[in-house]
């Protein structure tokens, strides 16, 4: 896991690469690298996870001299990839970063369809001039990328880009559509003018000699979903088993300590079972998860109750404080760049940081089961929502200033199926749910400088559960119910049973009462001096009075506001 970094224009300034290389230092501590020719630079912050040594630092160039690669990822099938290329490959490193890129070398872009793993990477041709990028197939690792003045920029980071020289302006419809709809920004867009990201799923090439950038979608998820045929269901768990084992090992490959992240879920139980199913190491694994001193929202039973099931884990639980809210609100804002996910977000930082202290450079979470399995209530209960648990409205578009509110797109996500539970399930994939969770977690853990994998996204287990019928995925009104009779398999069933809790945090009644004061402060800011234009003051001020005497259970606008407000005022410090 790393930080990858280029620039290509006429004339490649490097003090440019050395504050690119420095604002996303945090992601790559191990390492720092850059190579540079007749107009371009590449950057890397390496976070050594595999082949520690300096040969396996990046760029790398390819054995016949050709290629240059910066990456940011793991390709966790890296080993099967070796045996089975093996008579065409000459390696030099114990790394998976030279088997990809003597593989592109071999076989071009269409090797992108044999990896398993997360990735972003860029390659340099020196012989055509050309720079070809990837993103892995559902977006786990981001790759940003500017166009300013026939040059072209890439990044790890959105401040990567902006410490490059470009002004930091907010586009006006990704927030308007933030703030109206709840959404996040297109695929392809940031919150931020002038700088985009390629699509989960998609490449990018760029050639020197006509400026010219061509994307095209390389994962084609609607082409590759299982066909379960004439298996009954019996079978066709057999294989999602095998194929869940199988993932859950792959992400044990490392040269450095491994962990869990943990929550009292029934993906965090089968993730845990599924761990000591296999026995991937004979080593004890700390499980990392947080609590409040909230009873409501603790889910420390829940944990313990799977904890002591295995003799594998050691649970460390970290304490989520309100006190500490203020700075590590301000604190993750300069890192995400972008809205983030208010509290729960913090919370997982935090565990992050515990982890990296005690030395535990990779963890894994159960991120992904819910959009594969159609877990949220909002897939059965026939609601077009954005948010689980949610009974108000999510967002309180009134109180934004007319012509602001008229600059959102319409949210029209792409709806490839017959069906609105699988169109739901994909707008959750590709555009919604899974796209801002990864992002969240990804600039998260990146700055404690930590590795996340996520294993029930391994393409394979979700385009199985994707396809499988919906009485599969929905029975007696619990969502993922084959997925919970295989946890029965490993677990009690008070936990295989138990329904999904979808706030995780006090958020809503620590906004009211004891972070009160601190909420008003950024609410008049942004209501009064540091309003863009975008919200009518008084409306604004009075929807927060309506909050704090209500009885609600929606904060998503709340944090909507304070989340712009920390944003806008690092914008303005930057």
């Amino acid at each position: 896991m790393c930080g990858i970094s280029g620039i290509i224009e006429k004339t490649v300034h490097e003090n440019t690469g050395a504050k690119m290389l420095q604002a996303q230092k945090h992601r790559g501590p191990d390492a720092i690298g850059e190579w540079s020719a007749e107009q371009i630079w590449l950057g890397h912050n390496r976070l050594s996870i595999i082949d520690l040594s300096a040969a396996a630092n990046q760029p790398m160039h390819s054995r016949d001299g050709r290629f240059v690669i910066v990456f940011n990822g793991e390709i966790y099938n890296y080993k099967e990839l070796i045996q089975q290329y093996s008579a065409k490959l000459n390696l030099t490193t114990l790394s998976d970063t030279e088997v990809l890129l003597e593989l592109f070398a071999l076989k071009g872009e269409a090797i992108l369809h044999e990896l398993i793993g997360m990735f972003a990477f860029a390659i340099w041709d020196k012989k055509e001039h050309t720079l070809f990028a990837a993103r892995d197939r559902f977006g786990v690792k981001p790759f940003f990328y500017s166009k300013p003045n026939n040059a072209f920029l890439f990044a790890s980071e959105i401040k990567t880009i902006h410490a490059a020289g470009i002004a930091k302006e907010p586009d006006t419809a990704t927030w308007s559509g933030y703030l109206t709809q709840g959404t996040y920004g297109e695929p392809s867009t940031t919150f931020w003018k002038n700088i985009y990201q390629l699509p989960g799923g998609h490449c990018l090439t760029y050639q020197l000699a006509t400026k010219k950038i061509t994307i095209n979608k390389w994962y084609e998820f609607e082409t590759q979903l299982t066909k379960s045929g004439g298996c009954n269901e019996l079978e066709l768990m057999e294989t999602y088993e095998s194929l869940l084992t199988n993932a859950v090992s792959l992400r044990f490959r490392s040269d450095v300590p491994v962990g869990v992240a943990v929550s009292g879920g029934l993906d965090s139980s089968l993730l845990l079972a599924t761990i000591a199913q296999t026995q991937v190491t004979s080593k004890q694994l700390y499980a990392y998860t947080f609590y409040s001193h909230n009873e409501v929202y603790n889910e420390l039973p829940w944990v313990n109750a799977l904890i002591e099931q295995h003799n594998l884990f050691v649970q460390d639980a970290v304490l989520f404080d309100w006190k500490d809210i203020p700075i590590q609100a301000e604190k993750m804002a300069a890192q995400q760049d972008e809205p983030y996910g208010g509290f729960p977000t913090i919370a997982y930082a935090n565990i992050f940081a515990k982890a990296s202290f005690a030395g535990v450079k990779v963890l894994l979470d159960g991120q992904g089961m819910d959009e594969a399995w159609a877990g949220y209530d909002y897939y059965w209960n026939n609601s077009d929502s954005l948010i689980q648990g949610g009974t108000t409205t999510a967002t309180q578009s009134g109180i934004l200033d007319a012509a602001f509110a008229a600059k959102a797109l319409k949210f029209q996500p792409h709806q490839p199926f017959d069906n609105k539970l699988q169109n739901l399930q994909y707008r959750d994939l590709f555009y919604t749910k899974l796209p801002r969770a990864l992002r969240f977690n990804d600039r998260a853990s990146m700055l404690h400088s930590l590795e996340l994998r996520e294993p029930f996204l391994d393409h394979r287990l979700v385009e199985f559960a994707f396809s499988l019928p919906a009485g599969m995925k929905y029975v007696q009104g619990l969502p993922k119910w084959q997925l919970r009779k295989l946890a029965e398999k490993w677990m009690h069933s008070k936990i295989s049973l138990a329904p999904k809790r979808p706030v995780q945090t006090p958020q809503r009644e620590w906004l009211k009462n004891e972070l009160k004061d601190w909420a008003n402060t950024h609410l008049h800011w942004l209501a009064t001096k540091g309003n863009p234009g975008w919200f009518e003051a008084k409306k604004m001020l009075s929807a927060w009075k309506q909050y704090c005497d209500g009885t609600g259970d929606n904060s998503f606008f709340i944090w909507q506001w304070i989340n712009t407000a920390l944003l806008l005022q690092s914008n303005r410090q930057y």
